[in-house]
């Protein structure tokens, strides 16, 4: 069976559509990803433009993407959750049914690396994010 991988950020804009497209690519054929943010702020917007192009000096296309908040229908169709940070994570348990929450794991990071997504935050240049 083909696993359903579900990547949270805060605003599905920067971060979890760059690891949607990643994991997907290195997951082949094998494995289902899909991306959602905790807030609706960007819904249906394209990913942030800094982004967009830092994807694409990496071989990834970002300019489909529309940002999608999470929903219930799409934690039913995970099989795991990755959370992009470990703010993330602390969130969505409580919209979670306990064996949901079971099969949530953050995704690992390097120290220094967690970044908020959206305007406004300490600009941190997206090649970084994307590596």
């Amino acid at each position: 069976m083909m696993p359903n991988l579900l990547v949270v950020c805060l605003g599905n804009y920067c971060r979890s559509p760059f690891a949607q497209l990643a994991l997907a690519r290195r997951g082949g054929p094998h494995m289902a990803v899909r991306s959602a943010g905790l807030i609706g702020k960007w819904q249906d917007q394209p990913a942030h433009s800094a982004m967009v192009n830092a994807a694409r000096r990496l071989g990834y296309d970002l300019t489909a993407h529309r940002a999608q908040q999470i929903s219930l229908d799409m934690l039913e169709w995970a099989d795991k959750v990755l959370a992009m940070d470990a703010s993330v994570l602390a969130t969505p348990p409580g919209r979670l049914r306990s064996e949901e929450r079971e099969q949530t794991a953050p995704l690992p990071r390097r120290p220094g690396r967690a970044r908020p997504d959206g305007p406004g935050r300490r600009r941190v240049p997206r090649m970084r994010c994307a590596h």
